[in-house]
C-alpha cells in the first residue's frame, strides 16, 4: 500500500476515534447536541455527524466544543486538536470525487481501516476480487454510467482499492458468494473464465477466505441482500455493518443492528461450501462456460 493509501485509511479511523471521543466529552458534561451545535453555529444533525466521523472536522470548531465540555487543560486539548490535523489528511480517493459519491467515499476510508471484512454478495463477485474486464462489464451495465472515460476512472478506482490485500496490515477478508454471481455471464465466457481464475489465485493468500453459496441450498439466511460486517483493531471503534442501496448507502453502528448482521454472516458462512469445497465448484463451472 502506497503512503497516500495508509494516510487514507489511517484518516477514517482518526475521524472515527476523534467523533467518539467528542461524543463522550459531550455526554459526560451533559451538554444536548442542539447544545453543542449551537455553539459552532450549526446544526444539530452536523454534531450528529462529526460524532459518527462521518463528516470533516475544523480545528476552531473542534476548539470552541472542548471548551464548552471544559476542557481547559493544554495537554488534553492538544492532543485532540492534533487528532483534527490527522483525520484532515488527503486520501487517495479525493482524487477520484468526480466518479465516486460522497457516501461510498466514506466506505473506502473503512475498507482500509478495517482489520477484517465479512462480506455477502449476491449479484456480483466482491469489489476485492473482480478483474478489471469484470469491473468494466459491470460498471458499464449497471445503467448509470455511460461514458467510456468515466468508467475507466470507476476500474482505477477498484483495481487500487484492492491494493489493500497486499499491504503490510492487510484485512481478512472473508467473502461469501452466492453461486448465481458465477454463474451470470458479464462479459461473455472468455470473461468470466479469466474472473474464475482470478478467485482461484485470491484463495491462495492468507488473508482471504471464499465460500460459495450453492443454488442448491434453500435456507438463505440473509433474504434482504448483500452486505458487509467491517470491525476494526481499535476497541473504542465499534464493528459497523454496511448496505449499499442503488443511490445511497446505510452504516449500521448500533451494537443490537449489528449482532443481527453478524449472526447472519455467521450463518452465511455455517451453510455455505467449504473453502476447499468452494475451489471444487469454482474449477467445475469454469470447465462449463
Amino acid at each position: 500500500m502506497s503512503a497516500t493509501q495508509a494516510a487514507g485509511g489511517g484518516a477514517t479511523v482518526r475521524r472515527l476515534l476523534l467523533g467518539s471521543q467528542l461524543r463522550r466529552l459531550r455526554e459526560a458534561r451533559g451538554v444536548s447536541r442542539e447544545e453543542a451545535g449551537y455553539s459552532i453555529r450549526a446544526s444539530e444533525s452536523k454534531i450528529s455527524r462529526m460524532e459518527l466521523g462521518r463528516v470533516g472536522f475544523k480545528e476552531r470548531d473542534v476548539a470552541d466544543l472542548l471548551t464548552l465540555y471544559g476542557v481547559e487543560a493544554e495537554p488534553e486539548r492538544a492532543s485532540v486538536l492534533g487528532l483534527v490535523r490527522a483525520s484532515n489528511a488527503t486520501s487517495w480517493w479525493h482524487g477520484y470525487g468526480d466518479v465516486l459519491p460522497g457516501w461510498f467515499q466514506n466506505y473506502l476510508g473503512l475498507e482500509e481501516a478495517a482489520a477484517e471484512i465479512r462480506s455477502y454478495e449476491v449479484q456480483f463477485v466482491h469489489g476485492l476480487l473482480q478483474t478489471a474486464d469484470y469491473a468494466r462489464a459491470v460498471i458499464a451495465h449497471g445503467g448509470h454510467v455511460h461514458e467510456p472515460a468515466e468508467i475507466e476512472r470507476r476500474v482505477e478506482v477498484r483495481l487500487k482499492r484492492q491494493e489493500v490485500l497486499d499491504a503490510e496490515r492487510a484485512p481478512r477478508l472473508v467473502a461469501v458468494l452466492d453461486e448465481a454471481a458465477l454463474r451470470r455471464p458479464w462479459g461473455g465466457s472468455a470473461l468470466m473464465r479469466a474472473q474464475i481464475d482470478r478467485l482461484l489465485e485470491l484463495t491462495e493468500l492468507p488473508n482471504v477466505v471464499l465460500q460459495v453459496m450453492p443454488l442448491v441450498f434453500g435456507g438463505l439466511r440473509a433474504e434482504g441482500g448483500a452486505f458487509s460486517v467491517l470491525a476494526f483493531d481499535e476497541q473504542e471503534l465499534p464493528d459497523i455493518v454496511y448496505l449499499e442501496q442503488f443511490t445511497t448507502a446505510l452504516y449500521l453502528d448500533k451494537p443490537a443492528e449489528v449482532a443481527e448482521y453478524a449472526g447472519a454472516m455467521d450463518g452465511l458462512v455455517s451453510d455455505s461450501l467449504s473453502p476447499e469445497r468452494t475451489r471444487e465448484l469454482l474449477r467445475s463451472v469454469r470447465q462449463e462456460l
